[in-house]
């Protein structure tokens, strides 16, 4: 009997789990992101992405209690499966992968510093600059950054205005990017 309590339970977790990591990706892999703002349609570029993102639904549960923030932290352990998925697909060997997934978080680690510090001033110069720097560091100008600097204080602001309650229970939106 407990077992299969406790396997329901566990599958609707998993359920919520697939569910909102699937909409995080949805909203990562947003066209206009890539054909129009000029992001890279490489797997660092893409990374890129789904780590932004996760760093918006992470600020979003920030400071929540209880299943929400449980929550936020099977998403980071789902985005690392994800990420070391992904290596394994573009054939990285099994010696490489550690080193890769450290270097990988220690990446995404230091864009959710800068990023969380330009949404909390709503700074999005701040935010354009530190985009521009961890997106393209090698084009000298990168105007679209502007433009995925305003989509991401909306979304900070549209994910804010949806309850914790219902984003635990495996719901949450992004705007449209554009």
């Amino acid at each position: 009997m407990f077992q299969r309590l406790f396997g329901r339970e566990r599958q609707a977790n998993r359920a919520i789990t697939e569910a909102l990591y699937a909409q995080i990706v949805a909203a990562a892999r947003q066209t206009v992101i890539y054909s129009d703002w000029n992001v890279p349609d490489t797997p660092l570029g893409r990374f890129e992405m789904l780590s932004l993102h996760m760093f918006l639904f992470q600020h979003r549960l920030r400071g929540e209690n209880g299943a929400a923030t449980e929550v936020a932290q099977v998403l980071i352990d789902e985005f690392f499966l994800d990420v070391e998925h992904s290596l394994r697909e573009l054939g990285i060997s099994d010696v490489g992968v550690p080193k890769r997934m450290k270097k990988l978080a220690k990446m995404f680690y230091g864009r959710m510093a800068a990023y969380d510090d330009a949404v909390e001033r709503d700074d999005r110069d701040a935010l354009a600059a530190a985009l521009a720097r961890n997106i393209l560091p090698e084009a000298a100008v990168w105007p679209q950054a502007l433009l995925l600097a305003a989509y991401v204080a909306d979304a900070a602001r549209h994910l804010a205005a949806q309850p914790a309650e219902s984003i635990a229970s495996g719901t949450v939106t992004f705007p449209a990017a554009g």
